[in-house]
């Protein structure tokens, strides 16, 4: 195999790790179920519908969303923190959740209960946004 070769194929190793990395630092969801029910995208905008089952002690990570995201709790409790580590809603059945978008808006939720909680979500992204973008932990004692 040529030199030139070998370094493409390095290269492309390389490149695929570092794509496939995690941010630096953050928190991964853990405990949570996810099933897409539907998406679409009309004028630059891209609508997804979809699940999210959260077991008991799961978590969404740290996180915010490039768009807005609205969500209505269909079981059990979703405990929301902002990043000053305080809880900014506790949403139990019927609940209504509006999540503004952007960078300035990092939060998590967790399943702080014995029951799963779940959510149908709607998120309103830009074209080609991924539904949350994964932030490191803001300094608060838990994940």
């Amino acid at each position: 195999m040529s030199i030139a070769r070998k370094f493409v194929i390095s290269v492309s190793a390389i490149a695929g790790c570092l794509l496939a990395a995690p941010v630096a630092g953050a928190t991964p969801t853990a405990g949570v179920e996810v099933t897409t029910l539907a998406e679409t995208t009309v004028a630059g905008t891209h609508y997804v519908l979809r699940e999210l089952t959260l077991q008991p002690g799961a978590t969404t990570g740290w996180h915010y969303h490039d768009g807005p995201l609205y969500a209505v709790v269909r079981n059990g409790v979703l405990s929301h923190y902002d990043s000053s580590c305080a809880v900014d809603g506790s949403h139990g059945p019927g609940h209504t959740i509006v999540e503004p978008s952007g960078p300035g808006y990092v939060h998590i939720g967790r399943n702080q209960g014995s029951h799963p909680v779940v959510l149908d979500v709607l998120y309103m992204l830009p074209v080609g946004a991924p539904p949350s973008q994964d932030v490191p932990n803001p300094g608060c004692p838990f994940q």
